[in-house]
C-alpha cells in the first residue's frame, strides 16, 4: 500500500510540475506578444509537454555523433542519502504548497563565472517558481574586479578598484565564498548592479546584503537612492544589510569613509552581494572564478561566514577542470581536497545535499600543439569516489560528451572553442539544457514520502 501511495503521489508531482511549467510558459508568451492566440497555444499542449520527457535537447540541437544523450541522467552509485531526500521534500514544499525556500548553490571555475550554461539552468529552475518571485541570490560584480562579467546582469562602477581572486593564490586580503574580491581606498569609489538588463523586472530585492569588510573598520557601503541621498546599512556578520522600503531591480552602492581617510587610508574589501527578498521559491546562486581549483576555495577564510547567509540546501560542485591540468594530478589528493571543502560546507549546512558534475573532456596545449588531457578519466574516477562516499549523484558530463577526445568533435561542430577546454555560447546552451533535463528527471522520479515544510 505504501509503495502504491508513493507511486500515486510522485505521479501527481510530475503532473503538477509539468502543468506549472506549461502555464508559466503560456503566461510569459502572452506578456511578450499581446496578440497571441491563447487557444491556439493551449491546443498545442502535447507538443509543448514533450519538452518534459528529458529528450528535448535532441529535438532542438544536433549533438556531435560522439555524444551519448542516453547517458544524460543523475547517477547514484550507492543510492540516495537522507540529505538528497530532504532536498526533494523541500522542493515539493515550494512547488506543491508554494511554501518555504530552497537554496541551490553552484560552485565552479571559468565555466561557471561565464554564467552561460548555469543561466540556462537558472531560467529553467525559475520557470518552476511560476508566480513566485524569489530573489537572484548571491552574485559578484566581476567588472569591478576587472574580469569578465555575466551578460545576464549589468555592472557599472567608478573610482579605482583592484581585483584579487583565489585561483591566483591572492589571499593577502580575506577571500569569501565568491572566491574573488575587489578592494579600494578611493573616496569616489562606487558600483551599481542592474539585475534585469532586459527590463523584465524578474529579479527584485528589498533586503540587500553586501559581503564586505575594511582593514581598519572605518569604511562601509551606502545605498545611493534616486534622489542621491545615502541610505546607511545595518551591521551583520557578513558585512552590512540594507532593508529597503521598496523592492528594487537595480541598485547603486557608494563606499563611505570617515574623516581620517586622507591621512590614514582604510581599505574597503568587497566580497560579493546577496540580493534577497521575502518571497518563497527556489533561489539559485552560481559562483565561479577563472582558473579556480578545489584548493583555491579551500584558501577562502571567510567561506563559512558567507555560507551562513546563503544557507544552501543543495550544492552543485563543478570544480575540477583546473585541478586536472597538473602533471602530477591524482584522484586521491583530488578527493581529499573535496572532502575538506565538503566538511567545511557541512559545518554550516549539515543537511546540505550535493551533486557532482564531472569535468568535460579537454585538451592541454604545449609547444603550440594540443594534446588530449588524459587526467579527465582520473578526475572522473575521483568524482565517482566522492559520490559513493557522500551518497550523492553524479552528472557525468565526460561520458555524455563522448569520453576521451570528444572535445575535438564538439569543436568541429562549433560547440567548443579552439582552446578545446571551453564551449562556445551554443555549446554552453546545450550543456545547460542537458543538465536541467537530467535534474528535472531526477526530481520528478524521486520516490519519497510526502513531507510538507
Amino acid at each position: 500500500m505504501k509503495s502504491r501511495c508513493c507511486c500515486i503521489y510522485n505521479g501527481l508531482r510530475r503532473l503538477f510540475v509539468a502543468i506549472c511549467c506549461f502555464l508559466s510558459f503560456v503566461v510569459s508568451l502572452a506578456q511578450s506578444y499581446a496578440d497571441i492566440d491563447i487557444n491556439a497555444v493551449l491546443a498545442d499542449t502535447v507538443g509543448i509537454m514533450s519538452a518534459f520527457d528529458g529528450h528535448s535537447i535532441r529535438q532542438q540541437v544536433a549533438l556531435p555523433e560522439c555524444a551519448q544523450p542516453d547517458s544524460n541522467f543523475l547517477r547514484f552509485p550507492v543510492g540516495e542519502s537522507s540529505e538528497v531526500m530532504r532536498f526533494v521534500e523541500k522542493m515539493d514544499s515550494v512547488l506543491l504548497f508554494r511554501k518555504g525556500r530552497v537554496n541551490i548553490l553552484h560552485i565552479g571555475g571559468s565555466h561557471v563565472q561565464a554564467d552561460m550554461y548555469t543561466h540556462v539552468f537558472r531560467l529553467n529552475i525559475d520557470s518552476l517558481n511560476g508566480e513566485l518571485m524569489p530573489p537572484r541570490g548571491l552574485l559578484f560584480p566581476y567588472s569591478v574586479a576587472k574580469t569578465n562579467n555575466p551578460s545576464n546582469y549589468k555592472v557599472r562602477y567608478g573610482g579605482e578598484w583592484t581585483g584579487a581572486r583565489n585561483s591566483l593564490r591572492q589571499f593577502s586580503l580575506p577571500q569569501g565564498l565568491c572566491g574573488i574580491l575587489s578592494y579600494t581606498v578611493d573616496t569616489s569609489a562606487w558600483f551599481s548592479v542592474d539585475l534585469n538588463p532586459d527590463s523584465t523586472l524578474r529579479w527584485m530585492t528589498n533586503h540587500l546584503h553586501v559581503l564586505c569588510s575594511s582593514t581598519q573598520g572605518r569604511a562601509y557601503p551606502a545605498v545611493v537612492l534616486e534622489d542621491s541621498t545615502l541610505l546607511s546599512p545595518v551591521r551583520e556578520e557578513t558585512g552590512y544589510r540594507f532593508d529597503l522600503k521598496e523592492s528594487l531591480g537595480k541598485f547603486s552602492l557608494k563606499v563611505v569613509y570617515d574623516s581620517l581617510q586622507a591621512q590614514y587610508p582604510d581599505t574597503f574589501i568587497l566580497n560579493g552581494v546577496f540580493a534577497d527578498n521575502d518571497e518563497p521559491g527556489i533561489v539559485y546562486s552560481s559562483i565561479g572564478v577563472n582558473g579556480a581549483s578545489v584548493p583555491s576555495y579551500l584558501g577562502c577564510v571567510n567561506l563559512e561566514r558567507d555560507l551562513k547567509l546563503v544557507k544552501p540546501d543543495l550544492v552543485i560542485f563543478a570544480i575540477g577542470i583546473n585541478d586536472a591540468t597538473m602533471p602530477n594530478f591524482s584522484d586521491s589528493l583530488f578527493v581529499a581536497n573535496y572532502d575538506s571543502l565538503i566538511t567545511r560546507i557541512r559545518s554550516v549546512s549539515p543537511e546540505c545535499a550535493f551533486i557532482f558534475i564531472t569535468n568535460n573532456d579537454s585538451f592541454l596545449r604545449a609547444r603550440r600543439r594540443y594534446y588530449v588531457n588524459t587526467n579527465g578519466e582520473v578526475a572522473r574516477d575521483g568524482f565517482y569516489q566522492l559520490a559513493r562516499q557522500w551518497r550523492s549523484p553524479v552528472w557525468d558530463l565526460y561520458e555524455i560528451m563522448g569520453g576521451q577526445s570528444s572535445m575535438q568533435q564538439w569543436q568541429n561542430d562549433k560547440l567548443a572553442q579552439r582552446d578545446k577546454v571551453h564551449f562556445t555560447r551554443a555549446g554552453y546552451l546545450v550543456v545547460g539544457q542537458l543538465f536541467y533535463d537530467a535534474f528535472l528527471d531526477f526530481y520528478l522520479n524521486s520516490d519519497i514520502k510526502l513531507y510538507e515544510y
